[in-house]
């Protein structure tokens, strides 16, 4: 058993030791991809997360799938353009995370660029909750839309869109949220999850259903000659955005969506990406032109999201919008102070937690349902997420909304379909939850403050009925041993250059070491040399140990990241270590 912790996270009461997985590579695809030309730790890698030939390696954009295998969009894209061709107005009503302003911030510029009468609204989470509510439509209504859009929302707003039909506005829902047993009275639904829906890429992000209903209007209005005479707008410009939006939302990185999150990087790193994302990554001290996956969901991601959980996401929004970059490197500058008060407001909500769960076991319970009356609303998806990591345990954090009704934000642990919990729990005690949605990682939950006890109850029920001792014991994955002859800048460096993320997991290793220096830099951090243990000429290699500031012993067993370190100009490989324990 390892004794380390996730970044940030110190072993405390309650946590749970994690039990190392090495993933199984299959010779024969070793063999094949290898023989492709792949590198050998990159064919073993890539192995042993499912791809059998080089073939599945491609990610141009020639192999994405098509826009017409995706049940309705060729029918909104005739909507649309309809009400391009009529002048009709058009709202667009996001949701307020990194998903919904990409996809927001897509649709605009694209509908714009066709010609389209179009303008945007993000309800504010603390007046108006999630999603297409009857409250929103009728803020919405003010503007005297024909047409409102929703993105990476609407395929659970039964009432707002039945409001919306009641004041005589036509509502376009693209979501990719699940669906429950029926769906709502919408003009035109476009959701890969949706019953009928053949799509064969199910983990679309809200902003890449946005971007294919844009490529379908496209084709559509070339069918309709409307690009005679000019020339039609490159949607691939839009590609960073897409990148953006998927990897922020975590959704698992099927080769369709490794091929939308390729093609984003290398627009962000050729010098092509919108102001607004230069900004970010400025903000931040990242060098837009070695920009990674890492870069779109720790350092661009998070300020974007700070707007929705803090303030209000048009901030974000319009950051993504504008084309002058002066504009671009103010609203940057915004974004980045409220990151900064984001993350002083969630350490205090999760020092508050961890104080609250002081002495408990987490063995005790299958899962964790908590509410602090001092919590933000904007913050406890965060909290639940550091908490769920910590304690390995599905977890769901309320804050106190309007009207003496608790916002509750859920994370889960692969082996639990979050959104099929809550599902159960509604079968089971109907009416306790106001209502609720998401999907099989994070959902959101509405309830009476006086029903917090009775759904933590049933919360518990359902998801010890779901899950099994063996799935409540933390496992982690890793990708075996590295050898001397493979503790190089060029393995670094193509390992870096990969897409990985949800689903397409980022390499981990584990080895023993021999620590033959280390030192705190920056307050709270260890810098090593190290060597490996059955090492005795080569080299110490560089290590990193973040969050510790308590020396090691001279022999480890350590899971590790392998790194490029910049440093003065000169690039170095980097060990970043994730866990350890004695040798």
């Amino acid at each position: 058993m390892l004794t380390a912790t996730e970044p940030g996270l110190a072993t405390g009461p309650g946590s749970t030791l994690p039990r190392l997985q090495e993933r199984i590579a299959k010779p024969d695809a070793v063999a094949a991809l290898t023989g492709a030309g792949v590198h050998p730790v990159l064919a073993r890698l890539f192995a042993a997360r499912g791809v059998a030939a080089a073939g599945e390696l491609d990610t141009e954009l020639s192999g994405l799938l098509p826009f017409d295998l995706l049940l309705n969009a060729g029918a909104m894209a005739q909507i649309l353009a309809d009400a391009i061709a009529a002048g009709r107005r058009l709202l667009i009503v996001g949701d307020y995370d990194a998903d919904g302003a990409t996809a927001a911030a897509v649709g605009c510029i694209v509908l714009r660029r066709f010609g389209a009468n179009v303008d945007f609204l993000v309800p504010n989470r603390f007046e108006f909750g999630y999603g297409l509510t009857p409250e929103i439509v009728r803020v919405a209504a003010e503007r005297r839309p024909d047409f409102i859009v929703t993105v990476d929302n609407g395929i659970a707003s039964f009432d707002g869109i039945e409001e919306a039909r009641r004041l005589g506005i036509d509502v376009l829902v693209t979501d990719h949220h699940l669906p429950g047993a029926e769906l709502p009275r919408a003009r035109c639904i476009v959701n890969p999850n949706q019953p009928g829906c053949g799509f064969p890429s199910k983990h679309l992000a809200g902003v890449g259903v946005m971007f294919y209903v844009m490529l379908a209007l496209r084709a559509e209005l070339r069918r309709r000659g409307a690009f005679a005479g000019r020339s039609e707008p490159n949607l691939a410009e839009q590609l960073d955005l897409v990148a953006l939006g998927t990897v922020a939302d975590v959704v698992p990185l099927d080769r369709n969506n490794r091929i939308l999150v390729t093609q984003g990087l290398r627009r962000i790193r050729a010098g092509s990406p919108r102001p607004g994302i230069v900004a970010l990554l400025h903000a931040a001290g990242r060098d837009r032109s070695r920009a990674s996956t890492y870069d779109l969901g720790f350092v661009v991601g998070p300020r974007l999201n700070a707007a929705g959980r803090l303030e209000d996401m048009a901030v974000g929004i319009e950051c993504l919008i504008t084309a002058d970059d002066a504009a671009a490197m103010e609203l940057a500058g915004r974004l980045d102070a409220l990151n900064r008060e984001r993350r002083e407001i969630e350490a205090d909500m999760q020092a508050s937690a961890l104080a609250t769960l002081d002495g408990i076991e987490a063995g005790d319970a299958a899962s964790l349902a908590l509410f602090d009356p001092a919590w933000h609303a904007g913050v406890v998806g965060l909290l639940a997420s550091r908490l769920k990591e910590r304690f390995h345990r599905p977890t769901i954090c309320f804050a106190a909304g309007p009207g003496g009704e608790l916002k509750g934000s859920g994370r889960s642990i692969p082996p639990l379909h979050l959104r099929d919990a809550l599902d159960l729990v509604d079968r089971h005690h109907p009416g306790l939850m106001i209502r609720f949605g998401g999907h099989a990682a994070a959902a959101g939950v509405s309830l009476r403050e006086e029903a917090v006890e009775r759904f933590r109850a049933a919360f518990e029920s359902v998801v010890r009925r779901m899950l099994s001792p063996a799935d409540l014991e933390r496992v982690v994955e890793v990708d075996g041993s590295l050898s001397e002859d493979e503790l190089t800048l060029p393995v670094a460096e193509a390992l870096r250059e990969q897409v990985w993320g949800q689903g397409f997991a980022p390499p981990l290793f584990h080895d023993d070491f021999r620590i033959q220096d280390q030192r705190v830099v920056g307050g709270r951090h260890l810098k090593l040399k190290v060597r490996r243990a059955d090492e005795r000429s080569a080299p110490p290699l560089e290590a990193m140990l973040f969050g510790q500031d308590t020396p090691l012993p001279e022999r480890i067993s350590a899971t590790y990241r392998l790194d490029v370190n910049e440093w003065n100009g000169a690039r170095t490989i980097q060990l970043v270590l994730d866990r350890w324990q004695p040798a």
